[in-house]
């Protein structure tokens, strides 16, 4: 790996944060930035951290206090939207996977994950900003099915049209606005008005929630992820 990964912990357990840092220590690739036990001392420690120092990635316990996971994530979502985040927890239940889909999370992990899985998710989601297991891909569309979650998870009001779909693939193809506008011969402009309807249908807050839909509905398959 070219440049280092820099990763950012926060869970109201010590012994985790410990636990997690030391597991990582080995790996290269990986660099521990922060630690964190509440999301009040990590939203006020980002606040001072430099952009050199910034974290890539942060992994984020659901269960805390004062403030859970959730809110949390939607804080740093909307704060920090290039920030990536990875949940940590041992309530691994196909609504909170849905729900986190839906704020925009990269990844989800077990507490009793092993290293690999951590590595390759870690990795996995720096590199693509992505990561979710077959098992993963079962739970969500498992969530999309349920008829009473069905309409919670991506609220559609009417179906994408064509173009929007091509939109959507490049942009799970990580291609900028300007990239999309040339391979499909339109301003960059109208990519962006492109880009903010699609928001709108499908009810995503970033391009994460987007990749997550077109996963989910067939466009952009879970094997290129």
């Amino acid at each position: 790996m070219n440049s280092q990964i820099k990763l950012a912990l926060v869970d109201d357990e010590q012994l985790i944060l410990e636990a997690v840092k030391m597991l990582l220590a080995s790996e290269q690739g990986i660099s521990v930035v922060a630690m964190s036990n509440n999301g009040p001392d990590f939203l006020e420690t980002l606040e001072k951290t430099s952009p050199e120092d910034f974290p890539d990635i942060a992994l984020v316990d659901v269960q805390m206090l004062p403030m859970n996971g959730f809110q949390l994530v939607e804080i740093l979502k909307e704060k920090y939207p290039h920030l990536k985040i990875i949940i940590l927890s041992s309530h691994y239940k196909t609504t909170i996977l849905g729900y986190m889909v839906k704020l925009g999370v990269s990844a989800f992990l077990p507490k009793n994950s092993n290293r690999n899985a951590f590595i390759e998710a870690i990795t996995m989601v720096y590199k693509n900003g992505i990561f979710f297991t077959p098992e993963d891909h079962q739970m969500i569309l498992s969530y999309m099915n349920s008829p009473t979650k069905k309409r919670t998870l991506f609220e559609m009001d009417d179906e994408l049209s064509d173009r929007e779909k091509e939109v959507v693939k490049l942009i799970c193809q990580e291609c900028t606005n300007n990239e999309i506008a040339e391979k499909l011969y339109i301003s960059p402009r109208t990519v962006e008005s492109h880009r903010q309807r699609i928001v709108e249908k499908i009810g995503a807050k970033n391009t994460v929630g987007i990749v997550i839909y077109a996963i989910i509905n067939n466009i952009y398959p879970l094997e290129r992820i």
